[in-house]
C-alpha cells in the first residue's frame, strides 16, 4: 500500500479505510444511541464539577454523524480534546440543586472491520520502527488502574507460549478470560483493584478488559482501554449492551489499533460504537465528577443502542 512521503504505513492505511466511507456511503451499519445520566440528591448539593466523555470523534472504521449532550440544570459547557484526542465536555453548577441529569444523543456510522493479513501476521518485532514506539510507548506501562500483578503475568506468559503473532496472543488472552470469567454486575465496584478483579473471576466489561490491558501490557503488546456502546442487535447474544460497553485495543502493525472484547469473546467490529480511548476507566469514564453536599445520592443510567437507516 502507497503512502504520500513521511506518512506511516499505519497512518496511509487508516486515512484510506475513512476515505471508503466518501466512495461507498452505503457501505456498513448506522447506528444511533441515547444516554441518560441521572443524579438525585437527598438534599440541595452546589459547586457540582463535572468532566464528560459522551461524543466520539471519528475513528478509522467509525464516522460521528452527529452528536448533542444537554444537562440539567441548564449551564454552559466547554468542549475541547484531552491528552488521548477525546472530546471532553466540562461544566460546573455552582447554585443549589437537588438533581443532575446529563443525557446524550449520537450517530454514527461504521464500516466492516476489516484486517490485513500482514497485520494479523505482524509479531512484536514489526513494533521496533521509531514512529510505532512513538504513539504506542504510553500504552506498554503501568498506569492509575493497571499495575503489575505476579499471577496476572504468569498467565499471559502461558497464554503466549507458541503464539508468534500479536493477534495470535490477544485472541488467546480475549478467549480465557471471556471463559475463565463470571459476567456478574454487581460482584465488583468501580474502585475495585485489578488485582482483586483477576482474583475474583468475576465482575463486569471494565473489569474484564482492565485484564486483558494489563495481560497484554506484561508480555509487551502495546494495548488500551476503550469505551462505548455495543449494539445487540435482534439476535441477543451479547452482554453489556444495557450501559456503556468497554473492550481492550491493541495495536496491529500496518493497521492501527483493533479492539477485543473479552466480556463476549469478540472482536469489536460494527456493532460496535468507540467514544473514547485512554490508559484505563480513570482516563474515559464517561461521566466524571464531584460536588458539596450530601453523600445520600441515587444514580440511574439508561442507554440504547438502535440501528438506524
Amino acid at each position: 500500500m502507497n503512502s504520500e512521503p513521511g506518512e506511516p504505513p499505519q497512518e496511509a492505511c487508516q486515512n484510506q479505510v475513512i476515505a471508503a466511507y466518501n466512495r461507498e456511503p452505503m457501505v456498513g451499519t448506522k447506528l444511533q444511541v441515547t444516554h441518560s445520566t441521572l443524579f438525585e440528591y437527598a438534599a440541595p448539593v452546589i459547586e457540582s464539577v463535572n468532566t464528560l466523555h459522551l461524543e466520539p470523534r471519528t475513528f478509522p472504521f467509525q464516522r460521528t454523524i452527529s452528536a448533542t449532550i444537554r444537562v440539567m440544570p441548564p449551564t454552559r459547557m466547554r468542549r475541547f480534546c484531552d491528552l488521548f484526542q477525546n472530546i471532553t465536555h466540562h461544566f460546573e453548577i455552582v447554585k443549589p440543586h437537588t438533581r443532575l441529569e446529563v443525557q446524550s444523543r449520537l450517530r454514527v456510522h461504521n464500516l466492516p472491520l476489516a484486517i490485513p493479513d500482514r497485520s494479523r501476521e505482524a509479531t512484536k518485532k514489526d513494533l521496533a520502527d521509531s514512529s510505532t514506539r512513538e504513539r504506542t510507548w504510553q500504552f506498554l506501562h503501568d498506569s492509575n488502574l493497571i499495575v503489575h500483578h505476579s499471577a496476572l503475568w504468569h498467565a499471559a506468559v502461558d497464554l503466549s507460549e507458541g503464539k508468534q503473532s500479536i493477534h495470535e496472543q490477544a485472541e488467546a488472552f480475549m478467549h480465557w478470560i471471556h471463559q475463565n470469567f463470571h459476567y456478574q454486575p454487581g460482584a465488583t465496584m468501580v474502585n475495585t483493584s485489578l488485582a482483586q478483579s483477576f482474583d475474583l473471576r468475576a465482575g463486569v466489561c471494565q473489569d474484564f478488559t482492565h485484564v486483558m490491558v494489563a495481560m497484554c501490557r506484561s508480555v509487551g503488546l502495546p494495548s488500551r482501554y476503550a469505551s462505548g456502546y455495543l449494539y445487540n442487535g435482534p439476535s441477543d447474544l451479547l452482554v453489556g449492551a444495557q450501559a456503556s460497553h468497554a473492550w481492550c485495543e491493541v495495536y496491529l502493525p500496518h493497521v492501527g489499533w483493533i479492539g477485543y472484547d473479552p466480556t463476549n469473546g469478540t472482536l469489536a467490529d460494527e456493532r460496535y460504537v468507540k467514544v473514547a480511548i485512554g490508559r484505563d476507566y480513570d482516563d474515559v469514564a464517561p461521566v466524571k465528577g464531584a460536588y458539596r453536599g450530601t453523600a445520600h445520592c441515587m444514580m440511574s443510567v439508561k442507554v440504547s443502542v438502535e440501528k438506524v437507516d
